[in-house]
Parts: structure tokens; C-alpha cells; sequence
């Protein structure tokens, strides 16, 4: 069941993960350091972030934690939202 929180700012950040075993493709995005949310949380969000960007680069988007029913929690950004790139070259 979807949870009912607020989206609000959060900066995420591209990244290769050691293991891809039920993932889909070889970059994802997960919250940057330091941020609210946990580094180990999965970010669903417009593909344009990592196919446009290097692989570190830090982005702010808007975002809220949902769930899936009978999943784990991930945070959801609507893909046609705008972002804006912080930090264009880790």
C-alpha cells in the first residue's frame, strides 16, 4: 500500500553498485551522504539521470518514501519532473 507522505527535496546521486542481481541495468541512483535517507534506499526516478550524467554526479529532486505492497520501501520521483544537477563532474 502506497504510504501517504509528502514529496519534498532530496539530493540524490548516480551510482554502480557492486551487485546488479535484481536490478535492472548497470547504474542506479540512491540518496547522496549526509542526506535523510539512507544510502542503501532505491530511488525510482527519470532514466535521464544517469543516462545524461556521469556516474556520481549529484542531482536534487522531489521525491517521497512509498512502498510497494509486499515490498520494500524506495523513494519515487515522477519521471517527467524537472531536477537540478548540483554536481555535474565527481
Amino acid at each position: 500500500m502506497a504510504q501517504p507522505n509528502p514529496y519534498e527535496y532530496v539530493i540524490v546521486e548516480s551510482y554502480r553498485p557492486a551487485s546488479t542481481a535484481g536490478l535492472h541495468g548497470p547504474i542506479h541512483v540512491r540518496p547522496a551522504s549526509g542526506e535523510k535517507y539512507p544510502q542503501t534506499l532505491h530511488v525510482e526516478c527519470s532514466k535521464s539521470l544517469v543516462r545524461n550524467y556521469p556516474v556520481g554526479t549529484r542531482i536534487r529532486i522531489r521525491a517521497k518514501l512509498t512502498d510497494l505492497k509486499g515490498g520494500g520501501q524506495f523513494l519515487y520521483s515522477y519521471f517527467g519532473w524537472k531536477y537540478e544537477v548540483i554536481d555535474p563532474t565527481p
